[in-house]
């Protein structure tokens, strides 16, 4: 054993060792939400990308419903320009586990002419919006469950667990339900929804433990691997049909991961050797950089902030 495998190995046995009794009490937190919001919503759907906290989230649906089946189908809002390997990964998924899988598709909300065409190079990251609120009307869902986390952004750090939506999807901050004790209120009026985060009180180290433990496969890209990419800004980005380099702009061949998956143009990697979720695991503890605000270009300005996108309905 090399001396770095080894020295990942002591920082995942010392954060183990305090790490079970929380593990414990957060999937527990979150299998009694899931089950909450089976009980009290009427048509509840989970929102599955194929992304590891969307995984965590079927693990956690498996231990709240097994032998069963799941009591909502998954849904997903493909942007027409995310991650093959992803996108493979979240069939075979949905597939082993014999669940239905609903996909719905930003590229058919253009054809409609309900979004703008951003262009073949243009982000369609905040289009989602239109076509996620179109899947609640067109299921009636009445319910959203995702896996979002307060850790990851300032604008989701103001989430309730179970978060209103009114008659046009949007969200307001200031209007909040109360949940004390964790009693949650899942009432709506007809034409209203709820968003439901099982896991929002997990941080992305929380994700990558249980991950571990629960020996949860994950698509390979969140593990590292040679990838051409190029420098743009403060980041890489990887050379894809959807982002070729610009004039000026060196491709390079780099040992990278993905600490998030979502639209390509947007996510960037990270330089990484961790080509195992315990060395994932090590890398995380010492991470000083957010989960978003190392490897997503489409937070940087104002004018595309979180809570602006998700007073519009985003995720």
């Amino acid at each position: 054993m090399n001396a770095r495998v080894h020295a990942d190995a002591l920082r995942v046995q010392e954060a183990a060792k305090g790490a079970s009794a929380r593990l414990d009490w957060l999937e527990s937190e979150a299998i009694h939400i899931l089950r909450e919001a089976a009980a009290e919503c009427r048509t509840p759907a989970l929102l599955f990308s194929g992304g590891k906290d969307s995984l965590v989230l079927l693990r956690l649906a498996e231990k709240a419903f097994r032998p069963g089946g799941f009591p909502f189908p998954l849904l997903h809002v493909d942007t027409g320009h995310n991650f093959p390997e992803v996108i493979a990964f979240r069939d075979a998924t949905a597939q082993r586990l014999g669940e239905r899988l609903i996909v719905r598709s930003v590229e058919d909300s253009i054809a409609q002419g309900k979004v703008a065409d951003p262009g073949p190079l243009g982000s369609r990251n905040a289009l989602q919006s239109v076509t996620l609120l179109d899947a609640v009307a067109e299921f009636g869902f009445d319910a959203l469950i995702g896996g979002a986390r307060r850790d990851e952004e300032k604008a989701r750090a103001k989430e309730r667990v179970f978060s209103h939506r009114d008659a046009f999807g949007q969200w307001d901050p200031r209007r909040q339900r109360p949940e004390l004790w964790s009693l949650y209120n899942a009432r709506v009026a007809p034409e209203q929804h709820l968003r439901v985060f099982p896991i929002s009180n997990w941080t992305e180290l929380d994700v990558w433990q249980y991950i571990v433990r629960e020996r949860i496969a994950l698509p390979d890209i969140y593990l590292a691997h040679d990838r051409e990419v190029i420098e743009r800004g403060d980041r890489l980005l990887a050379v894809t049909h959807v982002t070729p380099p610009r004039a000026g702009e060196t491709v390079r061949t780099l040992r990278v991961r993905y600490r998030t998956v979502g639209d390509m143009t947007c996510t960037c990697p990270v330089l990484s050797q961790a080509d195992c979720t315990e060395a994932v695991l090590a890398e995380t503890l010492v991470a000083r950089i957010s989960e978003r605000g190392a490897t997503r270009l489409d937070d940087r300005t104002s004018e595309a902030s979180m809570e602006a996108r998700k007073r519009e309905g985003y995720f």
